[in-house]
């Protein structure tokens, strides 16, 4: 039978649209079953918060539970590698913190590689960090700070939530690019370091805004800058360091990765869905009252940014000898 030319066009086109018919298909049942959303930090922290935040609008959209599993330690550490071991289904996500960019270097031997094994899908929000010392300290500007570090050499007790937490490689940075002194002081956890900080025992801390903001407004702590490039929504007269310490920048990120083998179309499709939670009015509402800023973008720019803090903080680690203990 001879073929006409439109009934050939046909064929021709439905023969070269075929193999992608499978993967549709599975991106529009997806998700069938609950989705696991794990958490490597204790419950009631900034990662379980925005587990639960994410979670819930992902479970209206796509009609199915995403619960919240936290599995903290090992600054995040087991709950990555439950999240790279298993199966790339879509049914495992993981909320991914800075800390998994720090723990690249700073852990010698880990049984990962995270940039390797986890498909980055989506941001969530980045936090900025505020420079606060105590009131003691007679310094009101980054400028006047160096230069009272550096008239007191190794006689600054710089607080942290412990070694190669953000607040620690923050103030690793500002060192390497200031040359200034100070004794770093890790503690269990930020809240044990702030009340150091309050009672005069630590000088200075390099502190994520929402963990600060009350400390801040009570006249507390001295606040003297922001750490990230532009100014904090929750602190707009405040200058950046980077104002006075040019190519500064830290912050405290969150995000979403899927392991590695997750089919793109599911991860493009809880990208897109993530990027509508964030622009949403009450969502943008509620990560404002956690001091962040959303961080929309495609799976690729996620992917950027997560390459870019590894090798960042990997070369403060090196240039500070970061070791844990």
């Amino acid at each position: 039978m001879k073929l006409s030319r439109r009934h050939f066009l046909y064929l021709t086109a439905a023969t070269i649209a075929a193999p992608a018919l499978p993967s549709i298909a599975r991106a529009q049942a997806y998700p069938t079953r609950p989705v696991r959303l794990l958490v490597g930090f204790s419950p009631g922290g900034p990662s379980d918060i925005l587990a639960r935040l994410i979670g819930k609008w992902l479970s209206l959209r796509l009609g199915q539970p995403f619960v919240i599993e936290t599995r903290p330690g090992a600054g995040g550490n087991i709950a990555t590698e439950m999240l790279v071991r298993a199966p790339g289904d879509g049914y495992t996500l993981f909320v991914c913190t800075s800390a998994n960019t720090i723990n690249a270097t700073l852990y010698a031997k880990l049984n990962y590689d995270f940039m390797h094994d986890a498909a980055p899908v989506a941001g969530l929000i980045r936090v900025p960090q505020i420079v606060e010392v105590h009131p003691s300290i007679p310094a009101h500007t980054i400028p006047e700070f160096i230069a009272y570090a550096k008239a007191n050499p190794a006689k600054l007790n710089m607080a942290s939530a412990g070694i190669g937490t953000v607040q620690h490689v923050a103030g690793e940075l500002f060192k390497v690019m200031t040359g200034v002194d100070m004794q770093h002081v890790p503690y269990r956890g930020q809240s044990q370091a702030m009340l150091d900080l309050l009672a005069g025992q630590a000088q200075v801390m390099f502190d994520t805004v929402p963990a600060s903001v009350q400390y801040v407004k009570a006249g507390q702590v001295r606040p003297l800058a922001v750490t990230t490039r532009e100014r904090a929504q929750a602190f707009p007269d405040l200058p950046t360091v980077a104002d006075f310490v040019p190519g500064y920048e830290s912050s405290a990120f969150y995000g979403i990765v899927a392991p590695r083998s997750t089919p793109g179309e599911i991860v493009d499709l809880l990208n897109r869905e993530i990027n509508a939670a964030l622009s949403d009015a009450d969502m943008k509402e509620r990560l404002a009252e956690l001091g962040g800023s959303p961080l929309t973008g495609s799976p690729g720019e996620f992917s950027k940014l997560m390459a870019d803090e590894t090798e960042k903080w990997g070369k403060v680690i090196r240039a500070a000898n970061i070791k844990v203990e």
